[in-house]
C-alpha cells in the first residue's frame, strides 16, 4: 500500500467514531477527499458524500460505514466508578482487562474495565466465562462520584483503546476495522476514479450508524437515488483455530476481496464484479449470502423502487473485538475491483434480471 494511503487509513482508525458519534472520523475523511472529489458534502444524518463526475449517467453509489462498536456512560456510582451500555454488538466476555477511552467533552479520559484478582475469587468463579454487561464498570481513578463527574458525563461515548499496529508486513491489527476500512476503500476508489474517464456519476459515501440498523446507508441512498449501489464491509475470516468453514465458508486473509453472491446481490452486478476480477487478475474470493446481509447493501437494495446492489467484503479476524486483523493487500485490491468495475458501467448496461 502506498505510504500516503496507509497514513490515511491509520488516521481514520485512530480517531473515535462509535455509532452516533462519527464526526471525528468524518472530519478526517472530508479533509482527505476534498483534494480530488468534484463535490463533497455532509448530510443532516452525518454521512459524508463525495462525488466525481456528478453530472454523468447512470448514478453509482459506493458505501462504507465509518462507525465502530463502542460503549456509552450510563451511570456513575457514589465511589466514582463508571457503568456503561454497549453501542452495537459487543461480547461482554472480552471486556474484563480491557483499556478503554471515554471521549468526554473536555478531553479523553483513560480507564480500565477490571476483573477481580484470581486470588480473591471463590472456586466457582475461577475460569467462569459468564459475564454480564451490567456487572462491569470502568475505573478512571476517581475517588468519588463528584470527582468522576468533573471528568466524564452520562452519555459520553467510549471506545477500546485506539491504535493500529503491524503484526507482520501487511498484516495489521486495530479496533474499528469494522468498518472504517470500508470508508477507506470507497474513498480510495474515488481517488483512483478521479483520474479515469467515466460515463457514470460516482458517489462515495462514508455512512453512519450501520451498527445500529444500516441507518446512514438508508438515508444517503434515498437522497442520491443511484441505479447501482455497491457496499464495502468486512466479513468473517475463517482461517484461524475454532472458525467453522462449513458455516462461514473458506475465507482467508490476503487472498483478495470477497465477492458476495445471493439474494441481496443484483446478479448483473455480482457477475460484473467476478468477471472484472478475473479479467484484471485481481485476487478474489467468493462467499455465499443466501439471505439479507447485515450490511449497507441490504438497505441500498431496497431503497426507493430498488437499487442494483453489490457487496465487496474484506476478510477480518476477531470482528467487534479490540484486536481485529486485516491484510492491507485485500484493501488495495478491493479498491481496484471497485474502480475497474465502475469504469465499465454506462447507460447501455441493463441491470434488470431476466
Amino acid at each position: 500500500m502506498r505510504k500516503e494511503s496507509l497514513s490515511f487509513l491509520q488516521e481514520i482508525v485512530e480517531v473515535p467514531s462509535p455509532s452516533g458519534f462519527e464526526q471525528p472520523a468524518q472530519r478526517v475523511i472530508r479533509a482527505r477527499v476534498e483534494a480530488f472529489a468534484d463535490e463533497v458534502r455532509t448530510d443532516v444524518h452525518g454521512n459524508v458524500i463525495a462525488a466525481v463526475n456528478p453530472g454523468g449517467s447512470p448514478r453509482v453509489m459506493f458505501a462504507g460505514h465509518c462507525d465502530q462498536v463502542g460503549m456509552m456512560v450510563r451511570f456513575i456510582n457514589d465511589e466514582g466508578f463508571v457503568h456503561f451500555a454497549s453501542i452495537g454488538g459487543i461480547d461482554p466476555a472480552i471486556l474484563p482487562g480491557s483499556r478503554v477511552t471515554i471521549h468526554a467533552q473536555k478531553e479523553p479520559v483513560i480507564g480500565v474495565i477490571p476483573r477481580k484478582a484470581v486470588h480473591l475469587m471463590r472456586p466457582e468463579e475461577r475460569g467462569s466465562a459468564k459475564v454480564q454487561m451490567s456487572d462491569l464498570y470502568i475505573d478512571i481513578g476517581a475517588t468519588n462520584k463528584r470527582a468522576a463527574e468533573r471528568r466524564v458525563a452520562v452519555g459520553d461515548p467510549i471506545t477500546y483503546e485506539l491504535g493500529m499496529r503491524t503484526l507482520k508486513r501487511d498484516i495489521v491489527v486495530s479496533p474499528g476495522f469494522d468498518d472504517k476500512i470500508g470508508s477507506f476503500i470507497v474513498m480510495e476508489a474515488l481517488r483512483l476514479l478521479s483520474g479515469r474517464k467515466l460515463k457514470a456519476a460516482v458517489f462515495a459515501v462514508s455512512t453512519v450508524q450501520e451498527e445500529l440498523g444500516l441507518r446512514g446507508a438508508r438515508t444517503s441512498c434515498f437522497g442520491i437515488d443511484p441505479l447501482v449501489g455497491i457496499a464495502v464491509d468486512v466479513t468473517h475470516a475463517t482461517d484461524y483455530p475454532g472458525a467453522e468453514k462449513k458455516v462461514g465458508g473458506d475465507i482467508r486473509l490476503g487472498k483478495g476481496p470477497v465477492i458476495e453472491k445471493g439474494a441481496n446481490i443484483n446478479p448483473i452486478v455480482g457477475d460484473l464484479l467476478v468477471k472484472v476480477a478475473a479479467s484484471k487478475k485481481i485476487p478474489h474470493q467468493l462467499a455465499a449470502a443466501p439471505g439479507a446481509t447485515g450490511t449497507d447493501a441490504n438497505a441500498i437494495q431496497i431503497s426507493r423502487a430498488g437499487v442494483a446492489a453489490g457487496l465487496i467484503s474484506v476478510a477480518n479476524r476477531y470482528m467487534h473485538t479490540p484486536v481485529e486483523i486485516v491484510h492491507l493487500r485485500d484493501l488495495t485490491n478491493a479498491a481496484r475491483l471497485l474502480v475497474e468495475a465502475t469504469v465499465r458501467i454506462d447507460d447501455k448496461m441493463d441491470f434488470v434480471p431476466r
